[in-house]
């Protein structure tokens, strides 16, 4: 069976200076269609470069990624733009909105960017919107929203352009721990209605919520398995969870 995501043997390798550095150090995983996958790790593990490589963010220095049984790893920055348009959908901790557009337009704007025209994006972007308990706030500004609903618009900015995938990083590190565990909670909805979901955190707790761990510690995989096996929360020597959170 085709995996919808697909790393083979990858590496990406960065010359700081006189070292050397291998962000990811011959990383091999599949993802497939309705997981629910956190890729958990402390600063300097990988699991940042891991969510760039799988987002069609940067390509590896060596080693194959295939989303969707394409081969992304060699393509140009316009043909992986295309890519990300049509199959991922992002999450960002600090939401990433933009503050002079409606809830509506900011929900809109992936589809815009993908060509869609105005009436099925507004379409869409309601349907979205509605999805997320947010179909009543469609005219507001993000300044007239919680920090749990700017987030949920978020989602349903991610959702909106019906993507394969939907790429999580730190979706709860600007909220508190009520509001985060009410967009966690509403990720595993969205994972139960058939949505793919790869949620990239330094945080075990956080981490637990999905079905499946991905450990990286120095650019390798050292856990790959159920979330709910003691091992994949067990930290190895050397790694402090208390780091600040970066690659």
């Amino acid at each position: 069976m085709e995996h919808l995501i697909e790393l083979k043997n990858v590496y990406k390798i960065y010359q700081m200076g006189e070292e050397t550095v291998h962000a990811l150090d011959g990383v091999d995983l599949t993802i497939d269609q309705g997981e629910f996958v956190a890729i958990v790790g402390s600063s300097g593990s990988g699991k940042s470069t891991a969510m760039n490589i799988i987002g069609c963010l940067d390509v590896p220095t060596s080693g194959t990624y295939r989303l969707g049984g394409v081969d992304v790893s060699t393509m140009e920055d316009d043909q992986q733009a295309e890519i990300r348009n049509k199959m991922l959908g992002f999450i960002f901790q600090q939401y990433n909105l933009i503050p002079k557009l409606t809830v509506l337009e900011n929900v809109e704007l992936p589809l815009l960017y993908a060509g869609v025209d105005g009436s099925e994006r507004r379409e869409r972007a309601l349907a979205s919107l509605e999805r997320v308990g947010l179909r009543d706030k469609a005219k507001n500004l993000p300044s007239q929203l919680s920090g749990g609903q700017q987030q949920r618009v978020s989602i349903a900015r991610a959702l909106a352009g019906t993507p394969s995938v939907i790429l999580a990083d730190e979706p709860t590190g600007a909220l508190d721990s009520r509001t985060g565990r009410e967009v966690l909670k509403f990720l595993k909805q969205l994972n139960r209605e058939g949505d793919t979901v790869v949620l990239i955190t330094h945080d075990n707790s956080i981490a637990v919520k999905a079905d499946r761990i991905v450990r990286l510690q120095d650019g390798k995989i050292i856990y790959d398995g159920d979330a709910h096996d003691p091992r994949a929360v067990v930290q190895p020597h050397g790694e402090d969870e208390d780091e600040e959170v970066g690659a």
